[in-house]
């Protein structure tokens, strides 16, 4: 018997992935700072990375990591036209994937890297997103693919984009990404779900969505008093300990 891929062992159920695809990234949040798995400031990209299609719905996939410059032409090569061992690459990780892209340039987006082309070839290869510090283009056509672009800013140019390298370990805005860790991500932002704890979230978050439409609807009500909201956030206050 073949060994197991170790990427694809850490996959998570057909159901908890369903169940986390629902969630908006602020909930998916509240839920992993309520596990205490990790520290609060950490497990999201902070910055100037921002969702290109905020009314889309939540975006999730395991992550296809890689470097990548446009400021300078490449040592060898044609820019990123004939890199089909990248391609290749992508085919190896568990679906549905996101192409995660650090842009190391010293002034990160002064070419794009991905546009309509890469999004379509991206969408057959089961990618659903794309997300860089740097930047992407052809903002209409990708829209109207329905893929999901995160980007620290938008360019007109190619410029001289190409790959650095892939399949190693990269950081954008304070995230450390590996390799198939699964990547969730909306009009907030994009944070990363921890495998280990994948499992826990939909359940947290049907407790946290249940304490939250209380409150809610206290606000609402006529019996709305600060002695009893005191009373209420106390209580919310006590189960995000």
């Amino acid at each position: 018997m073949e060994p197991k891929d170790p990427l694809s062992a850490n996959m998570i159920s057909a159901s908890t992935f369903q169940k986390l695809r629902s969630l908006d990234t602020c909930t998916a949040s509240n839920c992993i700072e309520r596990l205490n798995i990790r520290m609060r400031n950490e497990g999201f990209i902070s910055g100037s990375v921002r969702c290109r299609f905020p009314h889309f719905k939540p975006m999730l996939g395991y992550a296809v990591t890689g470097r990548i410059r446009s400021a300078s032409p490449p040592m060898s090569g044609r820019c990123y036209y004939d890199r089909i061992d990248f391609w290749e690459y992508v085919a190896t990780l568990p679906e549905p994937r996101v192409i995660v892209m650090e842009d190391v340039d010293r002034n990160p987006g002064v070419g794009a890297f991905f546009g309509e082309i890469h999004a379509a070839i991206s969408m057959a290869l089961g990618c659903v997103g794309y997300v860089s510090n740097g930047a992407v283009r052809d903002l209409p056509a990708v829209r109207a693919l329905g893929f999901h672009l995160f980007s620290g800013s938008v360019a007109v140019s190619h410029a001289y984009a190409h790959l650095v390298d892939f399949g190693e370990p990269i950081e954008i805005g304070g995230l450390k990404i590996s390799p198939g860790d699964l990547m969730h991500g909306d009009c907030h932002g994009v944070q990363s779900i921890p495998l280990e704890a994948a499992d826990a979230v939909p359940a947290e978050a049907e407790k946290i969505m249940a304490s939250e439409n209380e409150l809610k609807a206290y606000c609402r009500s006529a019996e709305f008093s600060l002695e009893g909201l005191s009373k209420r956030l106390k209580s919310v206050a006590t189960d995000c300990l």
